[in-house]
């Protein structure tokens, strides 16, 4: 280990595709309980649990629920922010993957609202915010471990493999979906649900499993060994990058793009364009399929030219191919439904989503990385939770509505390239500069290296 803050840990031989690994697999099983709540929001929960309301509303109220789950995250981005930047990123890691899998596996064991009432939505929701406390500490800590494991050079490839996680993710959970939603009607609401919901319980323990064979960073080592933790995390991020924190607020909206396509988009085609589920499903899994190819290779691309160029084009593509996506999901057009649905989502979204983890990470010091990326993403990815409810109550129930929503989209996007554009470049940044401010100085140089007992 350096004494000196300004020389770079050394990067451990086989721990950059170790710690990419463990994010890729970790992000790709959390993602899946995350996303069969949102299909299922979609297709089912309507029905099971607001049944009494009309059709249109039940699936409004559905998909509050999807949106609730983000009212938590800030919650859960303050707490694991401060264990993570304070305790370690690991523990934060090997927490939320326990959290999500129990919350998940017990949606599928809900009574519905025949058996038990008012209870039965209630109970949704409270789980519903459990996940969202996890989820508010997942990507902030898998980002983390895998940019301070990984070469200065090369950061936005290997954290890439997060975000590349969450869309294999989101491939598991619709493809667990394909063969429920063919299930005849009283058998899908009965129980055939649930059984995505069971299946987190595997989820839960493989990654368990995997997350707690991973070492900590070396950078987050280097800060405890120098004695240069922060004893409160939050007051020196809110001291010395709050305008980084607000930065990352508003690029992080450009997380709408994704709950529009996922939630609203099909809930719009199937309950009120009233087309078939299946193809619906298989444009989500093509589309992530996709991006499995296309993340690594934008997040490759920007360790080269930079994150802003890459990941403002990739906004300024969505705001523009949103409205050809629902379009062409209002007159029915399949071919155009599957070709804008994978370009914009699995190849032009991607852009944004395989620079964020690397771009906002960078804007922090290791003493309040975790803590910074968390409130910063979990913000505004609350926005984005609600934006497709947001969107169907502005633009109404009628076929119609796609135009009003997909305007909502544009200016959630020309936001975020607003915010991005003002932000540093931060891509020949070594990594131990990252984030650094004065004030940091002081408090690196006053502690020894004796500070933590034990280490060599």
């Amino acid at each position: 280990m350096s004494d000196h803050p300004d020389v770079p840990p050394p990067v451990r031989e086989g721990q950059p595709r170790k710690a990419a690994l463990a994010a890729w697999i970790g992000s790709a099983l959390e993602y899946y309980d995350f996303f069969i709540y949102g299909t299922a929001a979609a297709l089912v929960f309507g029905k099971v649990f607001f049944p009494d309301s009309e059709p249109a509303a039940g699936t409004l109220l559905a998909l509050a629920t999807f949106g609730v789950g983000y009212l938590a995250r800030p919650v859960g981005a303050l707490v694991l922010g401060h264990v993570g930047d304070r305790f370690g990123r690991k523990k934060v890691l090997v927490f939320t993957v326990m959290l999500m899998g129990v919350a998940t596996f017990l949606v599928g064991c809900l009574p519905t609202y025949a058996q038990v009432g008012v209870a039965a939505p209630v109970l949704l929701v409270v789980l519903r915010l459990l996940q969202g406390l996890s989820a508010g500490g997942e990507q902030a800590g898998a980002n983390s471990m895998t940019l301070e494991h990984a070469p200065s050079h090369r950061r936005a490839y290997y954290t890439s493999f997060t975000l590349n996680g969450t869309q294999a993710g989101q491939i598991l959970a619709t493809a667990i979906f394909l063969p429920i939603a063919v299930m005849p009607e009283d058998q899908l609401l009965a129980w055939g649900w649930r059984i995505p919901f069971w299946l987190s319980a595997v989820v839960m323990i493989a990654a368990f499993v995997i997350r707690s064979k991973l070492a900590e960073t070396p950078v987050f080592e280097e800060e405890a060994e120098r004695g240069a933790v922060a004893g409160l995390p939050l007051a020196v991020l809110f001291r010395d990058h709050w305008a980084d924190v607000l930065r990352v607020m508003v690029a992080a909206v450009i997380a709408s793009v994704s709950t529009i396509f996922t939630v609203y988009a099909l809930s719009y085609a199937v309950n009120t364009i009233e087309l078939s589920k299946t193809p619906m499903l298989w444009v989500g899994v093509l589309a992530n399929a996709a991006a499995l190819l296309a993340i690594p290779f934008w997040g490759n691309l920007s360790d080269r030219i930079g994150r802003k160029p890459v990941f403002i084009a990739g906004s300024l593509g969505c705001a523009a191919l949103m409205f050809g996506y629902l379009w062409s999901i209002s007159i029915g057009a399949w071919g155009l439904i599957f070709f804008f649905g994978i370009v914009m989502f699995g190849i032009v979204h991607s852009a944004t989503s395989g620079v964020w983890p690397a771009f906002y990470g960078e804007m922090f010091s290791a003493r309040v990385r975790l803590s910074g990326m968390a409130i910063g993403t979990q913000i505004g990815f609350a926005i984005a939770g609600f934006a497709p409810t947001f969107a169907g109550a502005i633009a109404g129930p009628g076929k119609g509505a796609w135009f009003g929503v997909a305007v909502v989209t544009a200016v959630l996007c020309l936001v975020n390239v607003v915010a991005v554009a003002t932000a540093r470049e931060t891509y020949d940044v070594p990594t131990e500069r990252l984030g650094a401010k004065p004030a940091d100085e002081p408090v690196r140089a006053a502690a020894p290296r004796e500070s933590v007992p034990g280490r060599p």
